[in-house]
């Protein structure tokens, strides 16, 4: 299991913002997709930054704010990624291993890698925590349906 290729688990539809992608629009992307990050690509698609639901959520106002709800809206529209974004994200190959790409998310404490082709750095997929539960869950599923074909 740990020497399965991130290659082989990530998600290859990745979903991406420019910098000035306004916060309204990255929360907008997320609920669409039901996804918690977008890496932020620059205008010849190379990854500079990755945001988070969290990110969005911590620099939306709280609820004590004494703004409008049309303040508030204005304010969130003309905010943009670039300026909450985690610039430079940590990543992974598609070469690289689950193992690799589990210890990389542990010791960050992060849920999520993007995922770059080794010869041109470009993004190519997404490694997430749920890809990793998906390996542990098929792979600790194969000897129960083994063992099931041995009784019988």
């Amino acid at each position: 299991m740990r020497n399965q290729f991130v290659s082989n688990w990530m998600s290859l539809d990745v979903i991406t913002v420019a910098p000035d992608t306004s916060l309204t629009d990255a929360d907008d992307l997320l609920r669409e997709y039901n996804i918690r990050r977008l890496p932020v690509v620059d205008e010849d698609k190379n990854l500079i930054g990755i945001v988070t639901l969290g990110d969005i959520r911590e620099a939306s106002p709280s609820d004590a704010t004494s703004l409008s709800i049309w303040e508030l809206n204005y304010l969130l529209e003309k905010l943009q990624v670039r300026r909450i974004m985690t610039p430079n994200p940590v990543t992974v190959y598609t070469n690289d291993t689950i193992a690799t790409a589990a210890r990389l998310m542990l010791e960050n404490k992060i849920s999520g890698l993007p995922v770059l082709d080794p010869t041109d750095d470009s993004l190519v997929g997404i490694i997430t925590e749920s890809d990793i539960f998906s390996l542990v869950a098929q792979t600790w599923e194969e000897p129960e349906a083994d063992v099931l074909k041995l009784v019988r």
